[in-house]
């Protein structure tokens, strides 16, 4: 009898597979996470130096998405924390010139998105991120509750207290934008 063993399927990934078939994943991440998008392509970069780093690390015990926005996470928070320290020298800048009127659609698109984009920086972390993997990349919550480190349970709790507060903010959206059509 031949005893037939197979390496777990982490070993041997290089960075440039883990890079092609992750990258949209962790863009997406860092954006939701609430960087601006002029800063969302050096964190990208820089989550893929730590990859390089501490590819060879992974070990498989989780997913490695769950692994790449544990990573997307502390570099979304590093660079939260750097705009906060420079926020106060950018108040003397101008803001820039406004632009030409949108066509309605993309009107629309923009608002919905600015809508979700408040939304989202107005969760605590812990909210955020359980909306974020779950409404938005679509991961179940036994995958959400891996990437967290949290209990399945806990999962389901933030995600239903997040998703109160999303309905909420759309319905105060909607009445704002009534209330302004109108007047």
């Amino acid at each position: 009898m031949t005893l037939v063993t197979s390496e777990p399927p982490f070993v041997g990934l290089s960075l440039g597979d883990v890079f092609r078939d992750h990258q949209a994943f962790v863009w997406r991440s860092l954006y939701h996470l609430g960087l601006p998008r002029g800063q969302v392509d050096d964190a990208l970069q820089d989550v893929f130096i730590v990859v390089h780093r501490r590819l060879d690390e992974f070990d498989g015990r989780t997913t490695l998405r769950n692994w790449l926005y544990g990573i997307a996470r502390r570099v979304a928070s590093q660079y939260r924390r750097g705009a906060e320290r420079s926020a106060a020298r950018l108040r003397i800048v101008a803001p820039p010139p406004e632009r030409t009127p949108l066509a309605p659609e993309e009107s629309a698109r923009l608002e919905a998105a600015e809508l979700v984009r408040h939304f989202l920086d107005e969760l605590d972390d812990d909210k955020r991120d359980v909306f974020l993997l779950a409404e938005l990349e679509g991961m179940n919550a036994n995958e959400v509750s891996e990437a967290l480190g949290v209990n399945v349970n806990t999962v389901y709790a933030r995600l239903r207290a997040a998703r109160l507060r999303f309905e909420k903010a759309v319905a105060r959206h909607t009445a704002r934008h009534r209330r302004e059509s109108r007047g």
